[in-house]
């Protein structure tokens, strides 16, 4: 038999935290290690038991659960880290997720899908309560918002003078679709070659990739 999952429970709330330990007890593959009231607490535990999954409610005193989760996470670094909270709050979420939480589960949840989420955390798969779903989605929105693009300078009456009346014709055939095994063959020269020459293309127009070459070269009419 499998050795069982075993769980430490951080909350401050003495007696939720009895009952979610009754409550995982009844669970055969479920074996709750030990118990903490705070961070500072949770902290010895973790690196006493080192236990397999921790529980973590995010309002303790002194030092609250998001914040002292890389702490834990060093403390005990097999251990999954599963919030566990009252806290519907789009900021505590990203800042748990983004230290390290492999879940967020209100405290509504029910015990099923509290099981579910620790088996899920043991195969390294999160779990996200589903009334969190919206704020994670606005919550990494606002941190992955990309920096503006710089702005281009104008470019000159003709960007393509620069181009070689060959690398003209290795223009067309981009812009064409053709690959470059295909404009070898057309232009009959070697594949080699054509490589050369689609780099020195695109240093030259200050693109970054064959499609921004084809794209200007259809838009200059000197695609078609």
């Amino acid at each position: 038999m499998n050795a069982p999952v075993r769980l430490l429970v951080v909350d401050d709330h003495t007696l939720f935290r009895r009952g979610l330990t009754a409550l995982l007890a009844s669970q055969p593959h479920l074996q709750v290690a030990g118990e903490a009231a705070d961070a500072g607490e949770a902290l010895r535990r973790a690196t006493e038991l080192q236990p397999d999954v921790i529980l973590l409610d995010h309002h303790l005193p002194g030092v609250n659960g998001a914040d002292a989760l890389q702490a834990l996470r060093q403390a005990a670094p097999a251990a999954r880290v599963l919030m566990l909270t009252v806290s519907e709050d789009a900021d505590t979420l990203s800042r748990a997720l983004r230290n390290g939480a492999h879940g967020y589960l209100l405290k509504t949840v029910d015990s099923d899908m509290l099981v579910q989420a620790i088996d899920r955390a043991m195969r390294d798969h999160a779990t996200i309560s589903p009334e969190m779903t919206d704020k994670l989605v606005s919550a990494f929105q606002t941190l992955q918002v990309p920096p503006s693009p710089p702005v281009a300078p104008e470019p000159p009456d003709d960007p393509l003078a620069a181009l070689s009346p060959r690398e003209r014709e290795i223009l067309r055939e981009i812009a064409a679709g053709a690959s470059n095994k295909e404009i070898a063959r057309t232009l009959g020269i070697a594949e080699t070659t054509v490589k050369i020459h689609v780099q020195h293309i695109l240093r030259k127009l200050k693109l970054s990739s064959r499609v921004q070459a084809a794209v200007m070269a259809a838009g200059l009419g000197d695609g078609r």
